[in-house]
């Protein structure tokens, strides 16, 4: 039995409804749920569609005021008129709605290219001393006003010093404890004390910025000053009067120390200024001596060479010391002739020129040479030869020993007959002390490049 008979009755009765009858219950719409649920919409009768697209500005236009939507002159009245920039979103932040001018702006802006080297300059703004000590020194005028002079300066304030010591003890001697002294105070002020007096440098600080070479060259200095200066305090202590080489005829005149600052003190202060110009001037005028240096680069050849005459220089002086106050502890009436004495009359001065021919020869090698610090080793040299080294020692001991000790006198001829007083001469090849000398600098230049490689490793 067919569905539309067994529940014909569903639809009235046992009767089937005809098709008019189901066509006028059937809907007119197309089925789909807009249809057959637009009762929901105020009754069978679905609502109108809307005119617009159906786009959020279409279907939400009543929120601007109504169904209209608002006019371009309505829109652009409520847009900012900046770019949108936080700048321009927040120009009000700045002193009201609107943006500094761009003249105030960049008034405001930092002129440098904004890195922290330049933004924070002046915390690192270089004192005057240090503009000084690196850029005004590069003029020979500039050299002589902040180098030459200061230094100068210097010995003449420690020689004022030294006078008034003098004078108080009658004793020239006096000075010569400040001829090492004063040289080595003067490498430690040009190196040390000036930059952290003058330049607020720490005592690391100022140490950290020396080149290894200049270190070398304030440690040279230092031993050099060391020596000598214990060997002229130690000679004076223990002879307890002045020094029989200025037991002169003017000495003996009333005004001798009214005239001796001008014609004793003073020059040496000068002659003093001239020879510590190695270990002064690369401290003073570093940016001068790098500039003029002709060969800036390093030559191990000449840095080794350096070592070796300030090392066998050295050894020759301690040695001489030495063994000359061995000789003076033995009750003989005998002139020293023994050891390193044997190789030249005055080993002593010898040594000391070595020494000071070694400073510009280390700064040369380095590439820190400046010409004017070879007018320190012909200083040196010219005032130990010809002024108050071997020449007036020796006028010294001849007037002595021909009144005191003629055996001494006779051994001191003699003396000069056979040895030279400075440079060794062609004979002294074969002199054995000469080779231990020789020896010691050349270990010492194998010492020291080894330390410097365990330095730098």
């Amino acid at each position: 039995m067919a569905e539309q008979d067994r529940y014909g009755r569903s639809f009235g009765g046992d009767k089937l409804p005809s098709a008019e009858e189901v066509g006028e219950k059937l809907p007119e719409v197309s089925g789909a749920e807009q249809d057959r649920y637009g009762r929901w919409f105020g009754g069978d009768k679905l609502p109108s569609l809307p005119k617009t697209s159906g786009a959020e500005q279409d279907r939400y236009e009543h929120w601007f005021g109504g169904d209209k939507l608002p006019t371009r002159a309505d829109i652009e009245k409520r847009l900012p008129r900046g770019s949108g920039a936080e700048q321009d979103r927040y120009a009000r932040w700045f002193g009201g709605d609107k943006v500094p001018s761009v003249n105030k702006v960049n008034e405001s802006l930092p002129s440098g290219p904004g890195a922290e080297q330049d933004r924070y300059g002046s915390h690192f703004e270089p004192a005057h001393a240090t503009k000084i000590r690196f850029g005004g020194t590069t003029s020979t005028l500039g050299l002589l006003q902040h180098a030459v002079l200061p230094s100068f300066g210097l010995h003449s304030g420690l020689g004022v010093i030294a006078y008034g010591v003098g004078r108080y003890t009658d004793r020239v001697e006096a000075k010569d404890w400040l001829w090492p002294s004063g040289q080595v105070a003067n490498a430690w002020w040009s190196a040390i004390g000036a930059p952290v007096v003058h330049e607020g440098l720490s005592l690391s600080a100022a140490w950290d910025a020396l080149s290894y070479n200049q270190k070398l060259v304030l440690a040279g200095v230092s031993a050099w000053g060391l020596r000598l200066f214990y060997r002229i305090s130690s000679r004076t202590l223990r002879r307890g009067k002045d020094d029989p080489r200025y037991e002169t005829a003017a000495r003996k005149q009333p005004d001798f120390w009214n005239k001796a600052f001008f014609t004793i003190f003073l020059p040496e202060a000068f002659v003093q200024t001239l020879i510590s110009l190695p270990f002064t001037l690369p401290f003073r005028a570093p940016v001068a001596t790098a500039l003029a240096s002709p060969f800036p680069e390093a030559s191990p050849i000449l840095h080794g060479l350096a070592i070796f005459l300030f090392t066998a220089g050295f050894s020759l002086e301690v040695l001489a010391d030495y063994q000359l106050e061995a000789h003076n502890r033995k009750a003989g009436a005998e002139l020293n002739r023994e050891g390193v004495w044997s190789i030249v009359r005055h080993p002593n001065y010898l040594g000391d020129a070595l020494c000071h021919l070694s400073f510009p020869l280390l700064l040369f090698s380095a590439g820190q040479f400046h010409p004017l610090t070879l007018i320190g080793p012909i200083a040196n040299y010219v005032f130990l030869r010809f002024i108050g080294g071997d020449k007036e020692n020796e006028e010294s001991q001849e007037k002595r020993y021909s009144k005191e000790n003629a055996v001494k006198y006779q051994q001191l001829q003699q003396y000069k007959q056979t040895k030279n007083s400075f440079w060794p001469g062609l004979a002294e090849v074969s002199n054995k002390w000469l080779w231990t000398v020789a020896a010691v600098g050349a270990g010492s230049v194998v010492l020291e490049r080894s330390l410097n490689t365990f330095l730098r490793s």
